[in-house]
């Protein structure tokens, strides 16, 4: 028993360190996101350890110290995102907003079928945006009747390969774009926002590749750290949303932020877990919305399941100009801008590279 405990809090000790080299090696990065779970698991190991076998000797005394590093390690990266840290996205003060929107985020999972399922939770919940990333063509012709009857604009690419992307808007859409950034076959859209006062906003939406047996992320961090400088160089204030498949406590989380000087509405506030709905003790927060500082919180909401492995989450934002002044946000250097520059090339070479070779596979055979 004693060997076991060793091994386990050592494994668990190497999960926490690991994602500290700086690498987009899929099975590195794929520790960014069980912060949470290795420090609950190793906190267990360390109290079991203690309990069972005491402190005795110098290098048990090493061990433990070792373990405990390790949890504070993870906790130094989830701590921003519990109720003890300051929040980040102010809320409102106004009584009744005057530019408020909802914006609803779904990943629906291509192969759900629960197409009724979903379109009743969008009536009830009534957004003005909706996003759904994963959606296909059968997605798509089951869901288009109803929403098209409330959502009098839209963007829309349904696929069959997990990447697809609609948007449906009761506001009007200027100017939008089906952008391919770094993979074909991966969209982003692009558009700007026209609420009923007449005030305009961008609106980016994103679904980059996740970390996964052999394929590593520079095409997700590259895909991200160019939507954030897009979102920087805009002229209207921005909202970036959708799947990013990476979680609010990762570097290029941070770094994007940065980046676009975006706030997150979850910090001091919770996690707010969109995956996986399947597996309640395996959740992380996945889903995101980031916006400029000149809007103001009024709402935010993890929505009911309905068939997919992501939770609908969905947000109510206020543009408020006049005060962007007393919200803070964060700021890049230069040496931010340094290493997104580097990151963004090494996933633009690594996308060409994935775009020669299924171009390659789709040659007929001479």
């Amino acid at each position: 028993m004693e060997n076991t405990l060793i091994v386990l809090g050592f494994i668990f000790t190497l999960f926490s360190f690991l994602p500290l080299i700086q690498t987009p090696l899929w099975w590195i990065r794929v520790m960014d996101f069980p912060r949470l779970h290795v420090a609950i698991f190793l906190t267990a190991i360390l109290v079991a350890y203690v309990a069972l076998y005491g402190v005795t000797g110098t290098g048990t005394i090493a061990m433990l110290v070792v373990w405990a590093l390790a949890i504070l390690n993870e906790v130094r990266y989830i701590f921003n995102f519990t109720p003890l840290a300051k929040t980040e996205a102010l809320r409102t003060m106004q009584q009744t907003p005057a530019n408020a929107f909802t914006l609803m985020i779904s990943n629906v999972r291509m192969v759900n079928t629960k197409y009724d399922s979903f379109v009743d939770l969008v009536l009830k919940e009534d957004p003005d945006m909706l996003v759904m990333n994963e959606p296909n063509e059968a997605w798509h012709d089951n869901v288009r009747e109803k929403l098209d009857k409330r959502y009098p604009y839209t963007i829309e690419k349904p696929l069959e390969n997990t990447y697809g992307m609609l948007l449906w808007s009761k506001f009007a859409l200027h100017g939008s774009e089906i952008r391919y950034l770094v993979e074909d076959g991966i969209p982003s859209f692009y558009t700007v926002v026209e609420l009923p006062s007449g005030k305009k906003f961008d609106l980016f939406t994103v679904h980059p590749q996740p970390p996964r047996l052999l394929k590593n992320t520079e095409t997700r961090e590259a895909e991200l750290l160019l939507v954030a400088k897009q979102a920087k160089g805009t002229k209207y204030p921005s909202v970036v949303a959708g799947d990013l498949n990476d979680v609010a406590w990762s570097k290029t989380t941070k770094l994007f932020k940065e980046i676009s000087g975006t706030i997150d509405p979850r910090v001091g506030r919770g996690f707010y877990n969109t995956y996986n709905a399947l597996v309640p003790l395996f959740r992380y927060p996945l889903d995101h919305v980031f916006y400029d500082p000149q809007f103001r919180l009024v709402a935010l909401r993890r929505l009911d399941k309905f068939g997919s492995d992501h939770f609908p989450i969905a947000i109510t934002l206020n543009y408020e100009p006049q005060h962007e002044n007393a919200q803070e946000h964060p700021v890049a250097d230069s040496e931010d801008h340094e290493e997104a520059n580097e990151m963004i090339q090494e996933g633009l070479e690594k996308g060409a590279e994935r775009n020669a070779e299924k171009r390659n596979n789709k040659k007929p055979a001479q």
